[in-house]
Parts: C-alpha cells; structure tokens; sequence
C-alpha cells in the first residue's frame, strides 16, 4: 500500500516521465523530490526494511508502468558494502537510517594497464542525496559505516524488478594514488 508521501514522490516523478524529460533532467527531478520522501520514513514498509547477514539487500518498492524508473530500498548491516562498480542508467540515492559512505573513482588507462584512482569519499547521514549519470564516470562503491542498520532508498532510471540490478560492470582493477602506488583495501589484501 503507497503512502501518501510514496504517491506523491510517484506523481512527480511519472509527470517528468510523461514531458519526455531526458536521464538527466529525471535525475535531477529526483534528487530534487526525494528529500520530502526521505522526511517520512513511514512510507517504507517492514518487508522493505529487512537486511541479510548475506549481503546488503534489495528490495523493489515501486516500478513505473512502462518501466521508466524504479524505487528500491537497500538495506545494509553494519560493514556490509558493494563491490566497486559503475551503472547501466542514471541513480539518485538517499539515506533514509544510519549512514553510508560512498568513495568515487576514476578509472585510469595508460594503454598497457588500467586502474582506478579514488576521487572523494563522504559520509552520507540521513536526508543526503547523491546522483550519478551516466555516461559520465560513475564508479563508486558504498558501505554502512554506523554500527546498526542503514537503509538507502534508490531511485533508477530502469526497471529493476525486470533487469534485477542497475551494476553495468564491477571494477577489479587495483586502487592506486596518484603516483601509481597501490592503495587500499584491494592492494593490503593482495599483499
């Protein structure tokens, strides 16, 4: 059952459908509505807020009819994080609990090699809002960094109840600095 707050972050986002609003303007849509969802958390059923000592969980809250966009709730156990990877559609993300910290990448080539360069990282309290679109160089990787449960909500431009996952492809390259040392958690485990 859509809450109040749920049908109107809905409407909003199926008129930016309906004007035929380009990745980028739906993005922008939804970062600009998702705030006023994330001030009530009400609108996220128990069902959707249940983790697994697995992995971090997904949970499909909403599709639009044609499959324009979809709302997911991620929920994450405390240390529980993604691969880094990029996304096969534009992303708006909000902290609805707890807190995630989300590090970004640039991928590097010199031709014979590749890897990736960290470019900030920042912690996400709850209400922060954060958009990715590509084709614009969206590698990231994100965590829970609290010691109880967080919980995202993520707002994809595809229908992830069909694709099931919004990943494009998930980075193994080693994480270096900027004079090509290896960095991080990759290169401590490969040592």
């Amino acid at each position: 059952m859509a809450t109040d707050a749920l049908r109107e972050f809905t409407t909003a986002m199926d008129e930016l459908v309906a004007a035929d609003a380009d990745a980028a303007a739906r993005a922008a849509g939804a970062a600009k509505f998702l705030p006023e969802l994330l001030a009530h958390p009400e609108f996220l059923s128990d069902e959707h807020r249940v983790g697994s000592t697995e992995h971090y969980t997904q949970h499909v809250v909403h599709v639009h009819e044609s499959g324009a966009y979809s709302v997911v709730a991620l929920v994450w156990l405390p240390g529980q994080r993604t691969p880094i990877h990029d996304h096969r559609c534009w992303c708006v993300v909000g902290v609805l609990q707890g807190a995630e910290r989300e590090v970004r990448y640039h991928l590097v080539s010199d031709g014979a090699d590749e890897w990736l360069t960290e470019q900030e990282s920042q912690r996400n309290q709850p209400g922060s809002v954060s958009v990715l679109v590509p084709p614009e160089e969206n590698i990231h990787l994100v965590e829970n960094t609290c010691d109880g449960t967080a919980i995202s909500i993520h707002v994809y431009g595809d229908d992830i109840a069909t694709v099931g996952s919004s990943v494009n492809k998930v980075f193994t390259q080693e994480v270096r600095d900027d004079t090509g040392t290896a960095v991080g958690w990759r290169a401590k485990a490969a040592r």
